[in-house]
């Protein structure tokens, strides 16, 4: 198989690593890629917003099968455009991506399904606004009902600070969806569709806020670990039956068939399994610590997913253990991280065979490898325990040198001791 996988990430370059994993995969492009993908495989520019240029440069290559891993393309309909050439491509329409491009269109799709999920309303002004959160109460959850790479969403017991978040989004002609907070730990799940069938990927749990302990502003994720030792196994088929099939299942009957990743993020709290969020591709950097651990071979995987062949597919097949996942973030990340920084250290990190570092933001200028994003590197290591993850992961962290750098020292601190 001949693949191209679009998008620039630490997710897209451990997508392309699990890819050369598999024995029937002949060769990968990536496009636009990053300085750690391209030591890999061949990367080529591409504005990962022009739907057609994916689709000609898909077409030129005569690749088999295109993996698209950021939302932005899909949004912008690059399965559509390939669908439309008859290319097999791993990632929803447009029309199905919209579970994450609008929450409030997500909401109306779960209520039709009969998903559980936060109470909300959907404002289009400071005044519905306030209404909804006095109705809610704290904590506050304000939600920009658009794409925000993750940052869109306020958690806050300060009302005029979640009053705030939304007239930032009024004020650029957004709506926004004020939801009832949800108590108890967060889970992700991947639901791998090909549109009738949903098989379920290993659970993981990922790290919102930039410090320790959850505080300060939401990121993209600071980091991640899985499996999940203190969750019950039974969750997984609970999710898939109640959670991801129902969202299968509505969306084709939408005539809208969902074909890629089901993201759900879940609330296992005191009243059962409630859903946060849909994202219509893999999250980071909860791919980075779940597609590490599958020895099932991806491209075909993916490949069956979206020719409509999941049926077909064998359970899938897992290294044993544990995989954790800590995200070196560049100064000032989020609110205005430092770019152009010298990176360094790379290869000390992965001179211990358990540590991969995938780039996230990185770029060569001159030949000296620099931060290019917000999340500059992602360190991650497998081990039998978690304990033992945690260790390796933090010992590459420490190896790597980029000034003014900040990285959270709690990832799966607190679920170390339980996995025995």
């Amino acid at each position: 198989m001949k693949l191209l996988v679009i998008g620039s990430g630490a997710r897209e370059h451990v997508i392309v690593s699990a890819l050369l994993r598999d024995p029937e995969v002949e060769s990968v492009v990536v496009a636009p890629g990053n300085a750690g993908i391209a030591a890999l495989v061949h990367c080529m520019p591409i504005d990962v917003t022009d739907a057609k240029a994916i689709g000609e440069l898909a077409t030129a290559l005569e690749v088999d099968l295109v993996v698209v891993g950021p939302e932005v393309p899909l949004m912008a309909g690059a399965a559509n455009e390939l669908i439309t050439r008859g290319i097999p491509c791993f990632g929803p329409t447009r029309e199905a991506a919209l579970i994450e491009g609008s929450k409030a269109f997500c909401k109306e799709v779960m209520a039709q399904a009969g998903i559980a999920t936060a109470l909300a309303h959907v404002c289009t002004n400071v005044a519905e606004a306030g209404i909804a959160l006095d109705t809610f109460g704290p904590p506050y959850v304000v939600k920009d009902d658009g794409l925000a790479a993750g940052k869109g969403v306020v958690v806050t017991s300060d009302r005029s600070e979640a009053l705030a978040h939304a007239g930032n989004c009024f004020a650029v002609g957004g709506t926004v969806v004020i939801e009832e907070f949800l108590d108890g730990p967060e889970v992700s799940i991947f639901g791998i569709s090909d549109g009738t069938t949903v098989i379920a990927l290993q659970p993981a749990q990922d790290f919102k806020r930039v410090g320790d302990n959850d505080e300060g502003p939401n990121t993209g994720g600071m980091g991640a670990y899985s499996p999940l030792p203190w969750l019950d196994e039974s969750v997984v088929a609970e999710v898939t039956e109640h959670v991801l099939q129902p969202m299968a299942d509505e969306m084709k009957r939408r005539g809208t068939p969902f074909v890629g990743v089901l993201y759900a993020g879940l609330a296992m709290t005191a009243r059962g399994i409630r859903v946060i969020e849909f994202n219509a591709r893999f999250g980071d950097p909860e791919t980075q610590v779940v597609l590490s651990r599958l020895v099932t071979p991806l491209g075909q995987f993916l490949y069956a997913a979206a020719t409509g062949q999941l049926k077909d597919f064998l359970a899938l097949e897992w290294h044993q253990g544990y995989s954790v996942n800590v995200v070196i973030a560049a100064q000032g990340y989020p609110e205005k991280p430092v770019l152009g920084a010298s990176v360094s250290g790379l290869e000390l990190a992965q001179t211990n065979p358990l540590v991969a570092v995938f780039h996230a933001g990185t770029e060569l200028v001159g030949g000296e490898l620099v931060t290019s994003g917000g999340r500059v590197l992602s360190v991650t290591a497998q081990a039998s325990t978690l304990e033992q993850a945690r260790e390796h992961a933090y010992a590459g962290v420490a190896q790597i040198v980029i000034a003014g750098s900040h990285f959270r020292s709690d990832i799966a601190l607190n679920a170390c001791g339980t996995d025995s």
